[in-house]
């Protein structure tokens, strides 16, 4: 298996070589640039293609919240995870509804990175209670229910449900009686019918569409 490609973007020059020393003890990432700002950012994707972009938040020149918009509207199957000194939960829901596919908290140990690194990088990280605290407080129980045609199969909604409900992959599987494989499959065919970066989007589509109570 090839190494997850990655981008680090930080202005901070401490930062960025705290993030190297910690992933190069792993085979399964290879660095392959760096940025100081969302623009470098986006120049750097171009140039490099990454996997996988860790993106800070508050930079000068352009935030890590413009650059993570503009990125997946351009290249919409790098996925971007935010990497930030506190989970304050504002700013990380603003970048999670923008795309990106979760967060790190910058001082967590290195071995908490990298697992966590490689489940953003094969979709395997449930929502956390306080996303989806977030995601239900955008949804009152009142709210009206679109009227869109759900263009999924009786399966997959029974999956998206599921998602919504803040599972990982391997408790749907438990719950529906089938492999994980193919709840990835299931995932995977699912995000790209609605066009869709992630759970967060998932699950305020499911909520959007009443799928979910």
């Amino acid at each position: 298996m090839q190494p997850f490609r990655i981008l680090i973007v930080d202005d901070h020059a401490h930062a960025r070589e705290a993030i190297r020393e910690i992933l190069e003890e792993y085979d399964d990432f290879l660095i392959v640039g760096e940025g100081k700002n969302g623009e470098e950012a986006i120049q750097l994707t171009e140039e490099l293609m990454p996997d996988i972009i860790l993106m800070d938040i508050q930079m000068p020149v352009m935030d890590g919240l413009e650059a993570t918009k503009r990125i997946k509207l351009k290249f919409p199957y790098v996925k971007i995870v935010m990497i930030t000194v506190s989970d304050d939960i504002t700013d990380l829901f603003d970048a999670l509804k923008k795309g990106a596919q979760g967060y790190l908290v910058k001082n967590l140990q290195s071995e908490a990175w990298a697992e966590h690194l490689r489940a953003f990088a094969i979709d395997e990280v449930p929502m956390s209670k306080e996303i989806a605290f977030q995601i239900l407080k955008e949804f009152p129980q009142n709210k009206a229910k679109s009227k869109e045609k759900v263009p999924l199969s009786t399966r997959e909604i029974e999956v998206l449900q599921l998602v919504a409900k803040g599972l990982s992959n391997r408790e749907i599987s438990e719950a529906l009686f089938i492999s994980e494989h193919t709840v990835k499959s299931h995932l995977k065919n699912i995000l790209s019918k609605l066009h869709l970066d992630n759970r967060v989007q998932l699950t305020s589509y499911a909520f959007k569409q009443g799928l979910v109570d």
